[in-house]
C-alpha cells in the first residue's frame, strides 16, 4: 500500500525559508509525480507545484515561482520543497499528492482528480 508522509512544516518569519519533504512509501517504481497542494483558513485547496521523478520536470504556479524549488531523490523516494522568500499568505496546511505510474509523455499533473494517494498534511505558518 502506498504511503505519503510529509515532514517538515512550522512557523517562520516573513522573508524567510522552510523546507518540506514528502516521503513515498509501498511504490517501487520511478514512475511517479508528486505534486503539492495547500489550503489557507477558509479557501479551497490549490495545487501549485508537481514534480515527476523520472525526468524532473516541474511546474510551478505564477503565485510560488522563483520562491520554491522542488528537487527528487529518487534513491530515496522522498521529494523536496524548498521554500525561500515566504510571505504571511504561504501561511496554510500543505500536502503532498502522488500519482502513481502512468505519467506518460503529457503535461504533468496538476489537478486534485489527477493524484492517487494523499499526505496527511503539515501546518505552515509565516509571521509579518
Amino acid at each position: 500500500e502506498v504511503h505519503l508522509v510529509e515532514s517538515g512544516g512550522g512557523l517562520v518569519q516573513a522573508g524567510g525559508s522552510l523546507r518540506l519533504s514528502c516521503a513515498v512509501s509501498g511504490w517501487t517504481f520511478d514512475d511517479y509525480a508528486i505534486g503539492w497542494f495547500r489550503q489557507a483558513p477558509g479557501k479551497e485547496r490549490e495545487g501549485f507545484s508537481c514534480i515527476s521523478s523520472s525526468d524532473g520536470s516541474t511546474w510551478y504556479a505564477d503565485s510560488v515561482k522563483g520562491r520554491f524549488t522542488l528537487f527528487s531523490d529518487n534513491a530515496k523516494k522522498t521529494v523536496y520543497l524548498h521554500m525561500n522568500s515566504l510571505k504571511p499568505e504561504d501561511t496554510a496546511v500543505y500536502y503532498c499528492a502522488g500519482k502513481m505510474g502512468g505519467l506518460g509523455y503529457g503535461p504533468l499533473p496538476t489537478a486534485e482528480y489527477e493524484f492517487n494517494y494523499w499526505g496527511q498534511g503539515t501546518q505552515v505558518t509565516v509571521s509579518s
